[in-house]
């Protein structure tokens, strides 16, 4: 995916309205849902639908209904990830060879307690959704659980997963310490979402 098509693919106002009304959902997204939430007519949904599918941001499959019929075209939010800066920087790589010391160190314990403390401090101040939102997990309410759509971390979970989700999950604990919220950090893998969700905590 070329970055600064992706990011340009954005510019347009309607557009970005398309592919927030993507991201938002759950599950694939048809057409005429995004002309229900937006109340743009049905040519111009499927136009921005499919020049964000061309950059890379969404991605698209063909589903057959239940009586069969023609297949239903339907979208959702692509694993692609966009990350730019003017001069190039290499916070990833930096990102990398740190996880790769700490894992080698045997510091998953330091790294963890570390993130907690981070935490912590960050939500002394904020309310957990405002800060959840802000910090990118994309969090959602589920059935005794806030379930967290996105992993802020993804790259560097997918490298190193035992280290990354150590520290996501302290961050976490520190996060709902911080703001005071009665819940609970715990590991909960699923594919396309953060390892970790936030359980209500019943005490």
């Amino acid at each position: 995916m070329d970055e600064v098509t992706a990011l340009s693919a954005l510019a347009d106002p309607t557009r970005r309205q398309v592919y927030d009304t993507v991201a938002a959902a759950a599950g694939l997204v048809s057409r005429d849902q995004v002309v229900a939430t937006l109340g743009i007519g049905r040519t111009l949904a499927a136009f921005h639908l499919d020049k964000l599918a061309e950059a890379g941001l969404l991605e698209f499959h063909f589903v057959r209904g239940p009586s069969g019929g023609r297949p239903a075209k339907l979208y959702r939010r692509s694993g692609a990830e966009v990350d730019i800066s003017v001069p190039p920087r290499s916070y990833v790589e930096a990102g990398e060879l740190l996880a790769e010391a700490l894992e080698k160190a045997g510091a998953d314990n330091v790294l963890q307690k570390v993130a907690r403390a981070r935490g912590r401090r960050a939500n002394a101040s904020k309310s957990m959704w405002e800060s959840l939102r802000e910090h990118g997990y994309e969090p959602v309410q589920g059935d005794g659980e806030v379930v967290l759509r996105n992993c802020p971390f993804h790259k560097l979970a997918q490298e190193f997963p035992p280290l990354i989700c150590g520290m996501n999950l302290g961050l976490l604990t520190g996060m709902a310490e911080g703001a005071r919220w009665p819940a609970r950090a715990a590991m909960k893998p699923r594919p396309g979402h953060c390892c970790v969700v936030l359980k209500e905590d019943k005490k």
